[in-house]
């Protein structure tokens, strides 16, 4: 029985280690502060395309507890509790599929900058993929443009759902997907994993930036155009690398949001979750203006290492666990 073994190789465990230590140097440089906050939580995430692994522990005194799929909520307290501009490497956990870019748990580095918006925090990336990378600066671009340019739609007009229909149906992968689908933002999601991001550059980067205001997630909406919200996402080499927002700081826009996702939930015939109110408070009391983003550092080193599946950045993926 050989499958003790880790799938990574030794070199491949230690230039993760010099990534990390590289990563933390970036910081240091910067005064960001490490923290660390926990993995377990009395609160799930109510995106209806994440969805939390629960854990159940034999003291029936205890409720069902979560493991995170990011560390946003915790992170976004200590931002209201006045800890200025932060960062953390963390393992996350999503009951998500498994491939080539995916593994239920992963490692996520997560910070926030006090003070910037969505533009500054790209300029910041820009500066530790350069650094880690080795590669050229990232060029930008919104998604409405994106989108017109790749498939000749506006995304944001009133045609774009029947439009992407006639588009998405010649990909025969995904055509049943489509022929029954009723949403707007899953469509717009089946095109750019399946039409447009295995297509992005290879040589450099790409941001996309302003996103449909129905896809806002946390980000706050754009002030002169509310069609849109202050987020971004970073490719590059046909990998999804980081997701980013100008974060919303007004606690009962960000309640309505959350009460949205479960309305949805229903919808789909998902498990509601209930709302974190202690995440609530912190932005009540004062989440400060900032710019925060998540990026995985698997596909990180995958990029970096020239890997080719995720296993070969991890010691024991989900398989070998």
């Amino acid at each position: 029985m050989s499958d003790w073994r880790p799938t990574a190789t030794l070199s491949m465990l230690e230039q993760r280690a010099q990534l990390l230590r590289q990563i933390r140097e970036f910081f240091f440089e910067r005064k960001v502060l490490e923290v660390e906050t926990p993995a377990l939580s009395a609160f799930g995430v109510s995106d209806v395309h994440l969805q939390n692994l629960a854990v159940r522990s034999a003291n029936t005194n205890l409720p069902p507890l979560f493991l995170h799929t990011s560390p946003e909520y915790s992170m976004k307290r200590l931002l209201a509790a006045g800890c200025g501009s932060i960062y953390q490497l963390t393992k996350v956990f999503r009951d998500d599929e498994q491939g080539r870019f995916h593994n239920p748990e992963f490692t996520l580095l997560e910070w926030y900058r006090v003070g910037f918006d969505d533009v500054q925090l790209m300029d910041e990336i820009n500066s530790l993929m350069q650094q880690v990378l080795d590669c050229p600066p990232a060029r930008r671009i919104s998604y409405q443009q994106l989108f017109i340019d790749e498939l000749e739609i506006d995304p944001l007009s009133v045609d774009a759902f029947a439009d992407l229909q006639d588009v998405l149906l010649v990909h025969p992968e995904i055509a049943d997907l489509v022929k029954h689908e009723t949403d707007l933002d899953t469509l717009l999601q089946l095109a750019m994993v399946t039409v447009i991001e295995p297509y992005f550059s290879q040589q450099q980067p790409v941001f996309v930036y302003d996103f449909p205001a129905s896809q806002a997630a946390l980000a706050k909406l754009d002030n002169n155009n509310p069609k849109v919200a202050k987020r971004f996402e970073l490719y590059f080499k046909g990998v999804e690398l980081a997701n980013g927002f100008a974060e919303l700081t007004d606690a009962a826009v960000q309640r309505e949001r959350f009460e949205q996702d479960n309305r949805q939930r229903r919808a789909l015939g998902l498990t509601e979750m209930a709302t974190d109110e202690r995440f609530l408070a912190a932005l009540k009391a004062g989440l400060p203006e900032c710019a925060g983003v998540a990026l995985g550092i698997d596909r990180l080193l995958m990029l970096q290492a020239g890997a080719t599946h995720i296993d070969e950045v991890l010691a024991f993926p989900l398989h070998r666990a």
